[in-house]
């Protein structure tokens, strides 16, 4: 990479601590522009429900205590409840505005984040060369994807610190058994966390036992045992009445309903792990890994155990294989410096350096525009521009083209509120019917048309219902969000066209 020579001098001097700088430099870039979030699962299931238990009101209904509540929600309380104390924190401060309080918790994560780069680092540097370990951290700070998932609540990212932080010490020279008994409550943590880590742990169990590290083997899974024995036994035990009720919920939904989700083939992740890493280049790196198996198994041993599972599994999303991709490109790029190291050719040297600034160049341009993407805009500023209104008790989304709902994410207005979804399948005349439209006090405040097809029909058609209708306002989506939905419609960012009722809300707020 071309440096500037003062920072040349440093970069020599302090090479990780030089890398750290510029991927913190990238992630507070994210920290202040890349608002919004990336997933169902960042958004729905850690800070709506984390807000909601600050509120009191826990719309959810994840506790047993709340009416509604029908037993154990198949996620942990472990990654929740941390973001709660957070948000309740930052309450209790005096900072209140969704907004405000997220810059701090993507700040946070952005801060966690960069230790993925520090033990990527490390750890090749301890199974490799500085040359190599180099390398490995510019990816790490700079690839393209990972500024942006570095300020997401995402579990499948999130875990990634943990697992390469217990790597690190298996590989470590320090071999004091409270070591290994670290390693297990961070892989541990790392599967209260995101539960599929199990296959990594498992892996790294079985490289450790088949070294005849029988010892090491059990102090580890003891470390592992007794996190999991606090957080999903303990705490589970007390607001459920028996251990394990989330883990058990989780197990058992998956089992029934694996194929109700996205479902692809096998080799579907491979194709996206080519993609992320950009080829050539990826190419080069799973080459690199699959050489290498026998030497870095400790490596090589979970990720196939992980892959397998993922790639057998019907559930298939690009977000799941996200924890992996550290220790492929670890693992894959010592493997791959190696060989150009065995083979002493100018040749490959050459074709190797072409790939790399091939590669760099084409991550540089998705780098910039997708650290700062505001993503789902339109959904998001939906709802704060909502927020100014108060007395807003019920609103209506409006999406009949589709049978499948987009969810609201009221965090951003700010306190919970009754809402239906008119989509496709719905009957108006039946909706009205059920919720007394006849009476103005059950109307809705607000209806949210999604996406401008046949607005003036959709409109007149609620019309009949709700007379008092009147255009208020046009949220637009991001320009990202745009291009997604060009690339492909399923992602549905379009415009959101706000109508309120004036028979409920007469007067427009000025925002």
């Amino acid at each position: 990479m071309i440096m500037p020579d003062t920072f040349k001098k440093f970069y020599t001097q302090h090479p990780l601590s030089s890398i750290v700088i510029v991927g913190f430099i990238f992630r507070f870039v994210a920290v202040i522009f890349s608002k919004g979030f990336g997933w169902i699962d960042d958004q729905f299931l850690i800070i709506e429900i984390a807000q909601s238990w600050v509120d009191g009101t826990d719309y959810y209904k994840w506790l047993p205590d709340t009416p509604g509540n029908d037993g154990p929600e198949k996620f942990s309380f472990f990654y929740t409840g941390f973001i709660f104390y957070v948000l309740k924190f930052l309450e209790w401060t005096g900072i209140s505005d969704p907004q405000s309080k997220m810059y701090i918790v993507r700040f946070i994560h952005a801060v966690w984040s960069l230790l993925i780069i520090v033990f990527s680092y490390k750890i090749t540097l301890k199974l490799s060369d500085l040359k190599t370990a180099k390398t490995v951290g510019w990816i790490m700070a700079l690839l393209w994807l990972f500024p942006f998932l570095s300020v997401r609540n995402l579990v499948e990212y999130v875990s990634i610190t943990l697992v390469l932080w217990a790597l690190y010490l298996i590989i470590g020279e320090n071999k004091k058994l409270t070591v290994w008994f670290l390693a297990g409550i961070l892989l541990g943590i790392a599967f209260n966390i995101r539960l599929q880590t199990a296959f990594l742990t498992l892996g790294f169990t079985l490289v450790i036992l088949f070294n005849k590290k029988i010892k090491e083997t059990i102090i580890l899974s003891l470390g592992f045992l007794f996190t999991l024995l606090i957080f999903q036994g303990l705490v589970d035990y007390y607001f459920w009445g028996y251990p394990f009720a989330q883990l058990i919920e989780y197990v058992g939904y998956n089992m029934v309903s694996a194929d109700q989700y996205t479902v692809g083939p096998w080799y579907i992740y491979l194709l996206l792990l080519a993609g992320i890493l950009i080829p050539p280049f990826s190419l080069l790196i799973f080459y690199g890994f699959s050489i290498n198996w026998k030497k870095l198994a400790i490596i090589f041993v979970p990720v196939i155990i992980f892959m397998a599972f993922h790639s057998y599994y019907p559930n298939k999303q690009e977000r799941f294989v996200i924890t992996i991709i550290p220790l492929i490109i670890i693992s894959g790029v010592i493997g791959w410096n190696n060989l150009l190291e065995k083979k002493q050719s100018i040749k490959w040297n050459k074709i190797n350096r072409i790939i790399l600034i091939f590669f760099w160049i084409i991550n540089i341009i998705f780098l910039l525009p997708i650290t700062v993407m505001y993503s789902k805009k339109a959904r998001v500023e939906s709802m704060t521009y909502l927020s100014a209104y108060k007395q807003i008790k019920y609103f209506a989304i409006e999406d009949d083209a589709r049978t499948v709902v987009r969810f609201p994410p009221m965090y951003y207005l700010n306190k919970c509120v009754d809402y239906d979804a008119i989509m496709k399948n719905v009957s108006l005349k039946k909706l009205s019917q059920k919720r007394n439209w006849k009476v103005i006090d059950n109307q809705p405040d607000f209806v949210l048309f999604y996406q401008k097809e046949n607005l003036e029909h959709r409109v007149e058609k609620l019309n009949k219902y709700l007379p008092d209708l009147v255009f208020e306002t046009t949220i637009e989506p991001g320009n990202a969000d745009r291009v997604l939905h060009w690339l492909n419609p399923i992602n549905a960012n379009e415009n959101i066209y706000i109508y309120r009722n004036t028979a409920r809300i007469p007067d427009k707020i000025n925002n």
